[in-house]
């Protein structure tokens, strides 16, 4: 299902809880409102839709992937850029690593621990920081 784009600030201030298999419903509208939005989004996190749990999705091309329960844990290369966010207005400055390691759980909860790089590095981080309640 296709979800509203939630901007209430102190729901996406909010941490996200762990993800579980009760909440692949959540996942399936991440993908759905994703596809919807794909002219102008690469990434979203749960909070985005206003669900508090540790879920995020981001497009990889033709694939979206999406990560249930994602830390990063490790970083390097760091670097300054701007970006935007559906659920803010405007552009703003942030801190985000070139390279970064990834734990997480696939839709089947099959732990995964990959690196990335480069843009798609730098979508994870943002969504991420969203699971956080970190708004940039």
């Amino acid at each position: 299902m296709i979800r509203p784009i939630n901007k209430d600030m102190l729901f996406l201030r909010r941490k996200a809880e762990p993800a579980t298999k009760a909440d692949l419903a959540v996942a399936q509208d991440l993908r759905d409102t994703l596809r919807a939005h794909r002219d102008e989004c690469v990434g979203m996190a749960a909070n985005m839709i206003g669900s508090a749990k540790a879920i995020i999705i981001v497009a990889m091309g033709p694939i979206d992937l999406v990560m249930l329960n994602p830390e990063i844990t490790a970083k390097s290369g760091a670097f300054e850029t701007e970006e935007g966010c559906l659920s803010l207005t405007g552009v703003r400055k942030t801190e985000r690593y070139q390279k970064i390691t990834i734990r997480y759980q696939d839709e089947s909860f099959q732990e995964h621990t990959q690196d990335f790089t480069g843009y798609i590095a730098e979508i994870i981080q943002h969504e991420c920081d969203h699971l956080k309640g970190i708004l940039i």
